[in-house]
């Protein structure tokens, strides 16, 4: 991020903070304490823990800007940093699911507070660089809400019971099939990364610099689930010579034998809605980038590069299946008419390893820990899911995740050698 461009909005900056902050409450509305407590896997984190780190976020590293500033509850600086190791030691990430103290009401009441002192920072008016923080703030709680979802879900199918979270109304999927296309793509030199003057964009999305794109066509939409059940009952995941050496390592392991969330009989899935028929046309979700690389093989395809991916969707609209729909699980695609679901729905898997973009920098002090010290061992997801927040997402967003992650809404688009 470059304090330099700080986004202009049209809504109030007090208004549009005190929103984003809202959205977070709002996802946990109906939730109880318990629900909010649990920890299901190391990778994953309450949803009370999510509240108050947020929180911390500010505090931290909006409020604690003033040298004159101290902490409401220094004892919880330790609790809710989450890996920021220069600004102090943390609890346990395992752990976190250990604190049943303090409460979920203290943590509201915590929210409430420094939402209101981060208010009264904004409508004072704070300079270019302490905006710029606030900014980075805000994206980060957004990141968290779909964080916070993705968890919870994970929590609740881990429960016998399959809780639901919302009783969200029943999708009939009506749609035809929409054939698999490839749609030749631009190729040769192109520019990708954060353009200057274009707004929000992390640090890792920069700089923008020029590479190559050799001949090679995108799929025309997501690969659906009727395609993947295709592979999982041909044996996909009993041939070795379809995965990389790690991920048959993984599927022996672990046991894979079709993607989280499906059940056994491989017609229903569990969702936030509770168990529901697998819709055929609706994209694949939850897959690990070693299963996205196995189908891709399978099909006679390979995963796009995130060039490819950037360079196909700069020239879209960010348009699509969003959190803001509150239907939170992807849908078919609706249209065929160029490239489908390139934003929303799932978060798609890209063969690109996530390091730095030539000339990388980031960020100065201890947000320098945000995304550079990831640059390791992890994939390059892009476009955004159903769990996403629309105002979020953009063409030069990179997520990233372990190759064995499963509990993101992640799926799959195919690229092709021309």
């Amino acid at each position: 991020m470059n304090v330099s461009t700080f986004p202009v909005h049209t809504e109030d900056s007090v208004a549009r903070f005190m929103r984003i902050r809202r959205q977070t409450l709002a996802l946990c509305a109906g939730l109880g304490p318990e629900d909010l407590m649990v920890q299901s896997m190391p990778d994953a984190s309450p949803g009370k823990w999510h509240l108050a780190h947020t929180t911390w976020f500010f505090e931290q590293f909006v409020l604690g800007h003033d040298p004159a500033y101290r902490s409401l509850n220094p004892a919880w600086h330790y609790l809710f940093n989450s890996y920021y190791e220069s600004v102090g030691p943390m609890h346990a990430r395992p752990q976190r699911g250990l604190l049943s103290r303090p409460t979920l009401d203290d943590i509201r009441d915590y929210r409430s507070r420094i939402d209101e002192a981060v208010g009264e920072l904004i409508a004072a008016g704070p300079d270019a660089a302490l905006a710029a923080r606030i900014e980075l703030g805000l994206h980060h709680e957004q990141q968290h809400q779909e964080l916070l979802l993705t968890d919870l879900k994970h929590a609740f199918w881990c429960n016998p019971l399959r809780p639901v979270y919302r009783d969200l109304p029943s999708v009939v999927d009506e749609s035809k099939s929409l054939p698999m296309r490839f749609l030749a793509c631009r190729e040769g030199p192109v520019e990708i990364g954060h353009r200057d003057g274009d707004g929000f964009a992390y640090d890792n999305e920069t700089p923008r610099h020029r590479t190559w794109l050799a001949p090679h066509a995108l799929g025309n939409r997501l690969v659906t689930n009727s395609e993947y059940l295709a592979f999982v009952r041909e044996g996909g995941y009993r041939e070795a010579n379809l995965w990389l050496s790690d991920g048959w390592a993984t599927v022996q392991r672990e046991g894979w034998q079709r993607p989280l969330y499906w059940q056994e009989d491989l017609s229903s899935e569990f969702t936030l809605a509770g168990i529901r028929t697998l819709e055929p046309e609706a994209p694949v979700c939850h897959i690990s980038y070693f299963e996205a690389d196995a189908f891709a093989r399978w099909a006679g395809a390979r995963l796009p590069t995130e060039a490819e991916w950037e360079n196909a969707a700069a020239g879209l609209q960010v348009t699509g299946n969003f959190q803001e729909r509150h239907r939170f699980h992807p849908a078919a695609a609706a249209h065929d008419d160029g490239l489908q679901q390139m934003y929303g729905d799932v978060w798609e898997w890209t063969a690109s390893p996530y390091v730095s973009y030539p000339g990388f920098k980031p960020l100065p002090g201890a947000l320098g820990e945000y995304n550079g010290k990831f640059m390791n061992g992890q994939w390059v997801l892009r476009g955004g899911s159903c769990a996403t927040p629309r105002e979020h997402i953009r063409a030069s967003y990179r997520n990233f995740f372990p190759p064995h992650a499963r509990w993101q809404f992640a799926g799959i688009r195919l690229g092709q050698d021309r």
